[in-house]
């Protein structure tokens, strides 16, 4: 299925089979593309990146389609590492984190930290890292499959 290129975002780099890699939802995925391109924001005389998660309903494309600027794909990027490194040692504490300190890192970013933290203000946070973290382990292969080649390809840049 062909990515809309008469949209406000105008893709440039696509993967117009992402539904058939689409981690666990391969071959019965509404992300049926995913695309690099100019932003749908761009105010005139004023260009940005963005990243685009293409859904169709079947019938047509989907309101529910994501953009993101770049920065914000890296930023979860980084948040999943954290997430991942948090939960390789999560089982020390009895809530697999401490409550006295949710924070799990503040990442140096422009001059300032993002502060990656367990949502303590969630009123069902014990059911839901527990769930989170199965979730997590389930798709480790996946994930790790995809961190793996995230690596290679940084290396492989000079980072």
């Amino acid at each position: 299925m062909k990515i809309p290129t008469t949209l406000k975002h105008k893709p440039v780099i696509v993967c117009e089979n992402y539904e058939n890699v689409d981690g666990k939802y391969a071959y019965n995925s509404d992300a049926k593309g995913i695309s690099l391109g100019l932003a749908q924001w761009n105010d005139r005389g004023k260009l940005d990146i963005s990243a685009k998660v293409w859904r169709h309903t079947g019938g047509k494309w989907s309101r529910q389609s994501e953009e993101l600027p770049l920065h914000r794909v890296i930023d979860l990027a980084i948040m999943v590492c954290q997430a991942k490194l948090h939960f390789q040692e999560a089982y020390r504490y009895e809530k697999l984190y401490d409550p006295e300190n949710p924070v799990i890192e503040r990442v140096g970013l422009q001059g300032d930290a993002m502060t990656i933290s367990i949502c303590d203000n969630n009123e069902k946070i014990d059911e839901d890292i527990k769930l989170f973290n199965q979730a997590l382990s389930d798709d480790g292969e996946l994930v790790g499959e995809r961190l793996r080649t995230l690596s290679r390809m940084l290396k492989e840049m000079g980072y």
